[in-house]
């Protein structure tokens, strides 16, 4: 097996982040031990195992739309504290909004 060092300084460099050389090697070590992991799971034998993107079946548990009788238009705004046609009149939130 080949050995794949990262060096942790190069890549903080192009990623312009200034690490201090303490986090340098703790991060050196932690990316070492990912490596390290990967190799180990490109050893097993998947021989047979069908692609998948997750481990278990997925499932919709939404419930299809369906039409339903709601509240009466006018009924939703006779409560309202302002309204424009058939809208809800809102105050503006948004500092400088315009007309």
């Amino acid at each position: 097996m080949a050995e794949n060092k990262i060096d942790v300084a190069y890549v903080a460099n192009l990623a312009r982040l200034d690490l201090s050389d303490g986090e340098k090697a703790l991060f050196q070590g932690q990316l070492e031990d990912i490596v390290k992991y990967v190799e180990m799971i490109r050893k097993v034998d998947v021989t047979g195992v069908e692609p998948m993107m997750h481990g278990r079946k997925l499932v919709n548990v939404l419930r299809e739309d369906e039409i339903a009788p709601s509240m009466d238009r006018e009924a939703a705004l006779a409560n309202a504290p302002a309204r424009v046609g058939e809208e809800f009149l809102l105050p503006k939130i948004v500092e400088g909004a315009e007309s």
